[in-house]
């Protein structure tokens, strides 16, 4: 499995397509996504997008309930919806028709078009794919215990991510069960389902179910 970003996320489907030019490994991104923003936000056109705060831009189609709280940067995207008391910290794109639901915390994360986070989610310093979706209560944690730099299990490898705050990549399609942890540095393959309850680090194939570390199969 490669986990370069073309190869987990359709990059067509985001309007951050050009934060992952140039770059290797898709966490490579993460540390750029603030700045970006407030770059892209200055080229968005006034007759789709308004601009409702401090590098805050929502477009005109988005519905977003008046208990959320928002704050920038932040591009929520045409005919995205954020429900009530949805905690968007910031850093933060959120994609066409992309959900985030009731009690949801976003931080530093881009979320492609159709993604969803509806029910008690966190999302911290992730990238999650198009039209992929964490169950309630399913969430990314992004520090390590002892606050260490995050490796990448891959191929029997650690690669050394130069992060401290980095949850998961998750691709395209993916399913995540409720309740289940993302720890530091998870990458999920494009069309896979994680179990319920499920701890799952390292990288996971596409096309497969992850029901535990040991128990990882392809779909069929």
């Amino acid at each position: 499995m490669e986990i370069k970003a073309d190869a987990l996320l359709s990059l067509e489907h985001t309007i951050a397509k050009e934060l992952f030019a140039g770059v290797k490994w898709p966490w490579e991104v993460i540390p750029n996504i603030a700045e970006f923003i407030v770059e892209l936000g200055q080229t968005l056109l006034a007759e789709k997008y308004d601009k409702i705060g401090e590098n805050i831009w929502v477009a005109k189609t988005a519905k977003v309930s008046q208990t959320a709280s928002l704050n920038g940067p932040l591009i929520v995207d045409e005919g995205a919806e954020i429900r009530h008391c949805a905690y968007i910290r910031g850093s933060a794109i959120i994609g066409k028709g992309a959900v985030v639901g009731n009690s949801t915390e976003i931080k530093n994360s881009v979320l492609f078009d159709g993604a969803n986070v509806p029910h008690y989610n966190y999302i911290g310093d992730s990238i999650l794919g198009y039209k992929a979706h964490m169950g309630a209560g399913s969430i990314t944690s992004n520090v390590k215990s002892d606050k260490s730099i995050v490796k990448v299990l891959y191929n029997g490898d650690r690669i050394d991510t130069g992060l401290k705050k980095f949850g998961a990549i998750v691709g395209d399609f993916v399913e995540v069960g409720c309740n289940a942890v993302l720890n530091p540095g998870t990458i999920i393959g494009r069309n896979t389902s994680v179990y319920p309850l499920s701890s799952v680090r390292g990288v996971v194939p596409p096309n497969s179910i992850y029901k535990s570390a040991n128990v990882i199969v392809e779909k069929v």
